[in-house]
């Protein structure tokens, strides 16, 4: 579930006298100063007029309290307040007691917001939010005021640069925010209450918000201008937030059908997947994700999948794939590479339990030539076979057709271009092509014609004339 917000959030500080090494801030008694002061503004100047300070003097307090009149206090302006509120005194004087003399007009509206109903005087505390509902109009429960009167009283989260993530993370959650369709895509969700003409953001979301809280679901953060329209602050985060499936994703045949829906709705998936989401099950098939935006800082993460098998690879799974590889290897290629294969084949692949059956070391030469499968899937002809060859003395010795790695064929030399036709990847595993063009060549070398009787230059030029240009070079003859 989304923790998102768009909440008024007052964090205030009472001003304080510090009395030397016992009181604390907020300890200043205003019921017990009461009769010496005939108005708020004989402390708090700044309330009522501009350009005064808002704080007393220490100078004020060390008229009387000078060490024998009244012991002596070191008066330290509090720290300033750390509030998201758009409040000007001076602004809410003018509009509340206009018709007053500016002395009753700054006492009345002092009392207004710093005493509760029928308190005696200076009996002071943090303002009475509850008063502010009533001038401005809102409701008991000033959360489900509605989103266009967030504004009113309280700055965008980047220009409240005093709250702390603490505080952040403490503003609760409108219910407005609670309903289940408030996070649904389309016109009634989250996104089109955020919107506003001209490709801005909702002064309520950015209240609470920043581009860095959207990037946690948004990957199409940089395509989409409202979130573009919020200012970045990593303070955002506090809010704790976590991307959730939608329901369309919790149906039992989701994994099997989804690719269809991926390709009629691309653009409705690129807002929380990356190309990285896809391919941690489509590694076999990168292609699948190519319409996808790739993972980058401006993006954010969006959904982290977990790869998990589908319903068909069961318990005994294991004992039957061979089978269903065979008769359906593109549809194991959509998830597999040759590496998922390998790593359990390839330790035991000479000597069984594996992928060749036991015994296969003395017939692999036929099952080679014969092409029961590709060796070259697994196996690098030029290293694995050669290696092995080696070891067992099975190696050129000499020019073809003299003594070398074909002896046991008396008559190997008349019958090579036939088997290289049948199984020239058996060839390449030790030949490279300079080996054929020493006999195979037009110029020099032995000049056996490599092209044998009936050969069509012209339509094998046209089918793949980079095969010429083996022998060739870049003049192929016309």
């Amino acid at each position: 579930m989304i923790r998102a917000v768009a909440a008024a959030l007052l964090v205030v500080t009472c001003g304080a006298a510090r009395v030397a090494g016992q009181q604390a801030p907020g300890a200043f008694d205003h019921a017990k100063h009461a009769k010496l002061f005939p108005s708020c503004t004989s402390c708090h100047a700044g309330a009522a007029q501009a350009g005064r300070a808002l704080w007393p003097d220490s100078g004020g307090c060390a008229s009387c309290h000078d060490g024998r009149i009244q012991k002596r206090v070191a008066w330290q302006v509090p720290e300033s307040l750390r509030t998201n509120l758009r409040f000007d005194h001076l602004v809410h004087l003018a509009k509340s007691q206009a018709p007053l003399r500016p002395a009753a007009a700054a006492a009345a509206s002092c009392l207004d917001c710093h005493t509760a109903a029928g308190a005696a005087w200076m009996a002071v505390q943090p303002p009475v939010v509850a008063r502010c509902f009533s001038c401005h109009k809102l409701g008991p429960d000033h959360l489900a005021a509605p989103d266009t009167a967030c504004a009113t009283c309280h700055l965008p989260l980047n220009r409240a640069t005093r709250l702390t993530r603490a505080d952040i993370a403490a503003i609760d959650t409108p219910p407005s925010h609670r309903v289940p369709a408030f996070m649904a895509a389309g016109n009634v969700g989250h996104g089109a209450l955020a919107k506003v003409p001209g490709g801005g953001i909702a002064a309520s979301c950015a209240t609470c918000h920043a581009r860095d809280f959207c990037l946690t679901c948004h990957v199409d953060a940089p395509e989409q201008p409202t979130v573009q329209a919020l200012a970045q602050d990593a303070r955002a985060t506090a809010i704790p937030v976590r991307l959730a499936a939608p329901p369309s994703h919790a149906v039992p045949d989701f994994l099997e059908r989804h690719g269809g829906r991926v390709r009629a709705e691309q653009r409705q998936c690129a807002t929380c997947h990356t190309q990285e989401s896809c391919l941690a099950c489509h590694a076999g098939t990168p292609r699948v994700a190519a319409a996808l935006f790739a993972r980058s800082p401006e993006r954010g993460p969006g959904a982290v999948i977990v790869r998990r098998p589908p319903m068909s690879h069961g318990a005994r799974f294991t004992e039957q794939h061979a089978g269903l590889a065979s008769a359906r290897s593109a549809t194991c290629a959509g998830c597999h590479v040759r590496a998922d294969c390998l790593a359990c084949h390839r330790p035991t692949a000479a000597s069984g339990p594996g992928y060749h059956p036991a015994g296969f070391l003395a017939r692999h030469p036929v099952a080679a030539y014969a092409r029961e499968t590709s060796c070259n899937d697994c196996h690098n002809n030029g290293s694995f076979c050669v290696t092995c060859h080696a070891a067992s003395g099975l190696v050129a010795r000499g020019p073809l057709g003299t003594s070398g790695y074909h002896d046991a064929n008396q008559f190997f030399l008349l019958g090579h271009g036939q088997t290289a036709r049948q199984n020239l990847e058996s060839c390449i595993g030790c030949h490279v092509e300079r080996d054929c063009v020493g006999c195979h060549g037009s110029f020099g070398g032995r000049r056996f014609d490599p092209h044998g009787p009936g050969f069509d230059a012209a339509r094998l030029r046209r089918k793949n004339p980079q095969m010429c240009t083996a022998c060739h070079g870049t003049n192929i003859p016309q």
